[in-house]
Parts: C-alpha cells; structure tokens; sequence
C-alpha cells in the first residue's frame, strides 16, 4: 500500500472543479461545431471593439457550459458574474445584478429556464437596449426609472430549453446546444485532468473511466477522483485497466456506465409496472427520486443508449433493458398482473 500524497489531495472538491475546468479554446475538448463557432464570434466582436452579442447555451448538465462561460468571458477579456435563475428572487436582485456590471462584462446566468416570468420581463429592455427600467415607491407615488446599462453579454445555460418562454428565446442572437461525448474525447480529458491532479494513469486505465462516463465530463472528472483514492489506498497510486476495473466494480458502476439508480429505474419499470408505459410521477414514486432529476439527470443518458423509450403514455422498457438486468419477458407480464 503506497503512503505517498498525491498532489491536489488536501484541495477542496470546488477547488479541484476549478482546476480541472479548461481555461482556453484550445484545451476544450469537444464540442469541435459548437467551439469553432463561438471562436469566430468572439474574435470577430473582439475586432469591431464590441461586446459578444447574448448566447444561450443548452443541453444536459455536466457537458461544460459553464466552463464555456469562462472561457468565453476570458477571451473577451472580460470579467465574468455567475449567477443562477432560482437565486433572482425579486427585481431588485436582477437590477442589482445588472447596475454592478462593467463594460463588456459577461453576465452568466445558469439554469435560465428558472426564472420567475415577472424577472423574465425586466431583461428584455435590458438585453435589447441595454436599459433598465425600475419602479420606486409604491402607490401613488410609484414613478418608473429608466437606468442606462454599459454594454454587456448575458450567457445564459439551460437544461431545458423547452421550458424557455418564445420572447426570451429569440433575444439570443447565439444559441448552441452542447451534446455528449465520444468515449475518445472523454480519454483525452481523464488524461489531461490526471496530470492536473499528479496522477499517473495507462492510457487503457483512462479509457475504461471515459467508457463508464455517460459521455459526460464532470461524471469522468468525478469517476477519476473516486478511482484516484482506491489507487491510493488499494494500490500503488497507478491507474491501470485493472485496478480502474475494480475501483468502479466497487461503486456499482457497470461497464456501459449504468449505476444503482439506472438499475433501479430500469427494474422498476419492468418489474413494477410491466415493462410500462408508466408516467414519470409514478415511476419518481416507486424509486424514491424526484421526477425533474429523471428527466434532466438520468433519462436522457438511458434513452440514447436505447434502455427505455418516451411514448404519448408513458416511459417503456426496450429489449436492452432486460438483457441488461438478466429479466425475462415473463417479469413484465407479471408486473401488470398487479
């Protein structure tokens, strides 16, 4: 067992997220469309001596907007407010928001679909025309102002994009959705943020890590961590194919990245209710999960693999599904026995 401290060990986990995040274009990797376009937007706005014009990015969590955020904002030369929508409670947090921003500041707001409609409407002038009005007083008091904004470029990131209302979305002159990650990609990445952390790793060790990720980097950054400690405790500090193999083997995660609570989904809805189709409601009841992590965190990862299946009535299991967890036909005809 090797006694020897690892480099970034004492580091806390949102200190560690920050040096793991890519801080240029050219160490992002993926997403090659999505960066290509948003280097030719930023170098062309850098040029014209203006600020970037509004972006939304959307997509699953864990695929990097954020970080694009930051690099976006980086390149700009800019400095970067994070924010996220269900912390802009009233106007006055908004316009607080807004008043303290700089020219050419990026202003991200994460999780945008959550905004409350009436703070939804206060951007509008301000993202169109870089003017906020704001109410003083109340009664027949009450008068509106109108403050000036310095230019700026408000990024906002989404899970659901869907959720965002016609006159918000089309105020977006940028919108670029994020996708998964190849298993390839995803090496690269266990690699890079290895070296970050002083871990040695075998090429095959970081790709059996990315192969379980669910084409999502902050699962991989995660993973990696987790398999870092059993390298420690249960090894020489080296990642190999094996020892990664055996670490994961531990946390319950299967070799297409499914965990226990994918197991539980799928087995729920096989055994439970048949094969389906059940509604999420009821599916959110019987695992003990809320429905919005199942639509936002793990359906879309089982649905791209071909796991289950959306219909007008409800959530199926595909063939795979049983395959996977060793069930016969005969367990969902008994489901829907009961």
């Amino acid at each position: 067992m090797s006694e020897r401290p690892l480099s970034g060990l004492n580091k806390p986990d949102a200190a560690l997220e920050l040096t793991l995040r890519p801080a240029m274009f050219s160490d992002f990797v993926g997403q090659e469309r999505v960066k290509e376009r948003l280097e030719i937007a930023v170098q062309a706005a850098r040029q014209r001596g203006e600020a970037l014009d509004h972006l939304l990015l959307s997509g699953p969590p864990g695929l990097g907007k954020t970080t694009l955020a930051n690099i976006i904002a980086k390149a700009m030369g800019a400095s970067l407010k994070s924010t996220s929508g269900p912390t802009i409670e009233k106007a006055g947090d908004l316009a607080g928001l807004l008043t303290n921003l700089e020219e050419g500041d990026v202003l991200f707001i994460d999780e945008i679909h959550r905004l409350q409609k009436t703070i939804e409407e206060y951007l509008y002038p301000a993202m169109e025309d870089f003017k906020l009005d704001i109410i003083i007083d109340q009664g027949p008091n009450a008068r509106s102002v109108r403050l000036n904004l310095p230019r700026f470029t408000l990024v906002g990131a989404t899970t659901r994009s869907g959720l965002l209302t016609a006159p918000l979305l089309t105020r977006f002159p940028l919108r670029e959705r994020v996708d998964y990650y190849e298993a390839e990609q995803l090496r690269h990445i266990v690699v890079r943020s290895a070296r970050l952390l002083g871990v040695e790793i075998a090429s095959d060790g970081a790709l059996d890590i990315a192969r379980r990720s669910r084409g999502t980097p902050r699962i991989a950054n995660n993973l990696l961590r987790r398999v870092r400690d059993y390298a420690q405790v249960r090894g020489d500090g080296r990642i190999t194919a094996e020892l990664a193999d055996r670490a994961l083997a531990m946390l319950e995660i299967d070799r297409e990245g499914l965990d226990e609570m994918d197991k539980r989904i799928l087995e729920a809805i096989i055994v439970k209710f048949g094969g389906g189709p059940v509604g999420v409601a009821s599916l959110a009841v019987a695992v003990g999960e809320e429905p919005d992590t199942l639509e936002e965190v793990y359906e879309p990862y089982l649905i791209m693999q071909g796991y289950l299946k959306r219909t007008p009535q409800g959530r199926v299991a595909n063939e795979l599904s049983y395959r996977t967890l060793g069930l016969g036909r005969e367990a969902g005809a008994q489901g829907k026995l009961f």
